[in-house]
């Protein structure tokens, strides 16, 4: 399946390839300052490309592909599941129908509506029965029920959020490299 061609992924990976910092904090594991890098030098921009919500989603995704894959933890994004379309979920489908202790679904509403939100976190809990590994990525801070990271100029947790990943899963067991030392 081709992807379409989007201008906050294609902003955000040729700043990540012109990047003379980040392929070292790469080699060195500091996701949380590759993501305090892209979030001081690109957030403005990309966020004037669209609607903010939708802007802070897609550089949210796009980011959170890419360190996901270079910290070499195991994840599907996209999915359609059971009529719903899953963002990211670590390890992958096959973990959550078998363990749903060791699958963390994480939600990126695109949104700041809180009932969009909370419709989206109660089908998500129709298909995650650990109802604490659905998190959320949000573009400001909103008073919700799940853990969840803000993306954001002032407010960034978003930038925890690998770590965070690495520390459910070593706990989950489902890294066996345990390439993060958490």
């Amino acid at each position: 399946m081709e992807e379409e061609p989007n201008p906050i992924k294609d902003y955000l990976f040729e700043y990540i390839e012109k990047s003379e910092t980040i392929p070292n904090l790469i080699i060195e594991k500091k996701f949380d300052q590759i993501i305090e890098d892209i979030t001081t030098n690109c957030y403005d921009h990309i966020v004037s490309i669209g609607e903010k919500d939708e802007s802070v989603g897609i550089l949210a995704t796009g980011l959170l592909h890419y360190l996901l894959t270079n910290a070499l933890i195991t994840s599907q994004r996209k999915i359609e599941y059971d009529g719903n379309e899953l963002d990211i979920v670590i390890p992958d489908v096959k973990t959550l129908e078998k363990d749903p202790k060791k699958t963390l679904l994480i939600c990126i509403p695109k949104s700041s509506d809180i009932k969009t939100i909370n419709e989206k976190i109660r089908k998500l809990e129709k298909i995650q029965s650990e109802k604490e590994n659905i998190w959320l990525v949000l573009s400001e801070d909103i008073s919700t029920t799940k853990k969840s990271f803000v993306l954001s100029k002032d407010n960034n947790t978003f930038s925890k959020i690998i770590f965070e990943i690495a520390k459910f899963s070593n706990v989950g067991g489902s890294n066996k490299f345990k390439i993060l030392r958490v």
